[in-house]
């Protein structure tokens, strides 16, 4: 027998249950990725101003409560509105954002130990940045293997739909090799040291060999397929980041291993540094400039703000610690040019989508559901007994 629609009551159903955060994704993790590489790069600049040292920790300060913030949030989603986080997963749109959860427990786990210490003191640091390094290395090679597996047993894409988004899992291996090293000086000398070493090696290749089989689906699909949509043009520049990532990774290899592994392996890495940083640099600069022109032509076709606004940042910074490192290990001048530049880039590209941002959630825009499309019957809700 069928009876008359009865209203759901707010402890059945979900969508009334914590309203904000049914629609909270994991590309809020961005947010988080964003800000924290605002204060970790600005730390290694070559030309340090008065003070810039300090607000470049309050900056981590800020990415460490924004994780904090998300992380309760997103457990309040999943426990609230699983119906939804399903969804998510079951999309292959936004499934590849998981990955960036990892990416935001990394970077302000490295941050920690960059800038962070000045207030926690060294052994805090040390201690937030082993956590945070081993949770977010597990998430990401979690990530690296189940979103793919997921895309090729339940989603559904097309060639055309390659996307730079599917790099998000794949990027989060490289964030752990980047920031292991920073650990590796806190741990007992001997085997400890050289396998944390050797191990942040393994997610470099985990990482590269990924993104190597990944990148020309992607750079396929843009030469044939013609431009992204409007509001997916800025993930272009995720591009970027296994390609500075990556250019950051070797030189920290370079930097920690003499006295950790033998001394022609330590002279290999300084090679590896130089040789390998200094072309994928070159074709980062390459992409930069082409990303640049898509969002310029996006923008005047009527481009407005979207999440997607923070690919201008994480991807970015990488770009700045890369070239810091090429810095370091070159003594180029050009280098250390290169990483102020595109820091002042990375900052403006910060303050207008943090801007945004914040414009939005006090609106209430951004974490409002999808709306219905002009015309559509609304749902109905029947009990049969």
């Amino acid at each position: 027998m069928v009876t008359a629609a009865q209203p759901l009551s707010p402890a059945s159903d979900p969508a009334r249950r914590l309203p904000a955060v049914r629609h909270l994704g994991p590309n809020w993790y961005a947010c988080v990725m964003g800000t924290a590489i605002v204060g970790t790069a600005g730390a290694a600049l070559p030309w340090q101003a008065s003070g810039l040292r300090a607000v470049c920790t309050a900056v981590w300060a800020l990415s460490l409560a924004l994780l904090a913030i998300l992380l309760v949030a997103r457990s309040l989603h999943w426990r609230h509105h699983r119906d939804q986080a399903r969804a998510q997963l079951l999309d292959p749109t936004a499934a590849p954002f998981y990955g960036c959860l990892s990416m935001a427990l990394l970077a302000v786990g490295g941050g920690a130990l960059t800038v962070g210490r000045d207030w926690l003191g060294t052994p805090a640091a040390v201690a937030l940045d082993a956590v945070l390094f081993t949770v977010g290395t597990v998430v990401g090679l979690a990530a690296a293997v189940a979103v793919p597996y997921l895309m090729a047993v339940r989603h559904r894409t097309a060639p055309e739909q390659a996307s730079p988004v599917w790099l998000l899992p794949l990027v989060a291996p490289m964030v752990s090799a980047a920031v292991g090293p920073l650990l590796v000086p806190h741990l007992p000398a001997g085997q400890p040291r050289e396998t944390l070493l050797l191990a942040c090696v393994a997610l470099f290749g985990v990482s590269l060999l990924a993104t190597l089989v990944t990148l020309p689906l992607i750079f396929g699909r843009l030469l044939t397929g013609g431009p992204l949509p409007l509001a997916l043009t800025p993930s272009l520049f995720l591009v970027l980041g296994p390609l500075g990532q990556s250019t950051t990774a070797v030189g920290k290899f370079a930097d920690v291993a003499p006295g950790v592994v033998p001394a022609p392996y330590a002279g290999g890495f300084e090679v590896l540094a130089v040789l390998y940083g200094v072309p994928v640099m070159g074709f980062a600069l390459l992409w930069l400039c082409l990303a640049v022109a898509h969002v310029v032509r996006a923008r005047r076709e009527g481009m407005g703000f979207s999440m997607t606004w923070w690919s201008f940042t994480f991807p970015v910074g990488t770009c700045v610690t890369g070239a810091e490192a090429l810095a370091r290990h070159t003594g180029l001048a050009v280098y250390d040019g290169l990483s102020v530049v595109l820091y002042a880039v990375l900052v403006t590209a910060w303050a207008v989508a943090a801007a945004h941002t914040a414009r939005g959630l006090v609106s209430g825009a951004l974490l409002a559901g999808p709306r219905p499309a002009p015309g559509a019957p609304r749902s109905a809700t029947a009990r049969t007994r």
